[in-house]
C-alpha cells in the first residue's frame, strides 16, 4: 500500500531577521529537502519577516514541521495539514506568549472538537456558560487565533499565487 501524501501550508508570520536561515533549514530537513522561502518585511512588527511555503509530503509531515520549528522564542508560526480521504487534517499555532496549540481540522478547515474534549469542557463549568465558553475558546484555540490574526492580515498585500484556474 502506498504512503498517503498530504499537503499544507507553513505560514512564518514573525520571526527575527537572524532566524530566517535556520526555519527554512529546519523546515527543508523535515522534508528531507533543501527549501528557500520568499521573505518579506512583516509591517505589524518592525524588524520581523514573514513568509508561507506550500509544502507537500506524508501524512504527518505537518507535525514534524511544527515540531521542527517550535522551539525558538520570538517566533509566531502556522502549520497546516490538509486532510487526506485516510487522515484528519491539522493545525498547530505557535506565539512566543501562549506556545504551541494543536487542532484537528475537517475537509473545509473548520476545527473538530472530539466528544471528550466537549464532555470535559461541560464537566469543568458545572452549568456555568461563561465557564462552558472559556473552555470551548481554549479547546478552538481562540486566543492564537486573536494573538496572529494581525499577522495573518499583514499577508493582505502579498501576491498572489493561483494553483490552478477553474473553467
Amino acid at each position: 500500500m502506498a504512503t498517503p501524501q498530504a499537503r499544507g501550508v507553513v505560514f512564518i508570520h514573525s520571526a527575527p531577521r537572524a532566524l530566517c536561515p535556520h526555519l527554512e533549514w529546519a523546515v527543508g530537513r523535515a522534508l528531507g529537502k533543501a527549501v528557500s522561502f520568499d521573505w518579506a518585511d512583516q509591517p505589524v512588527l518592525a524588524g520581523s519577516r514573514r513568509a508561507e511555503f506550500y509544502w507537500d509530503g506524508t501524512v504527518g509531515t505537518g507535525a514534524a514541521l511544527a515540531t521542527a520549528i517550535r522551539g525558538w522564542e520570538h517566533l509566531r508560526f502556522e502549520v497546516t495539514e490538509d486532510p487526506t480521504p485516510r487522515s484528519d487534517g491539522g493545525r498547530w499555532l505557535h506565539t512566543p506568549g501562549l506556545g504551541i496549540h494543536y487542532a484537528q481540522t475537517d475537509a473545509a478547515g473548520n476545527v473538530v472538537i472530539g466528544e471528550d474534549r466537549i464532555r470535559y469542557a461541560m464537566e469543568v463549568a458545572a452549568g456555568d456558560a461563561v465557564e462552558l465558553a472559556r473552555e470551548l475558546d481554549v479547546a478552538l484555540g481562540a486566543a492564537w487565533d486573536e494573538e496572529l490574526e494581525p499577522f495573518r492580515h499583514a499577508s493582505d498585500d502579498a501576491p498572489v499565487v493561483w494553483l490552478h484556474k477553474v473553467g
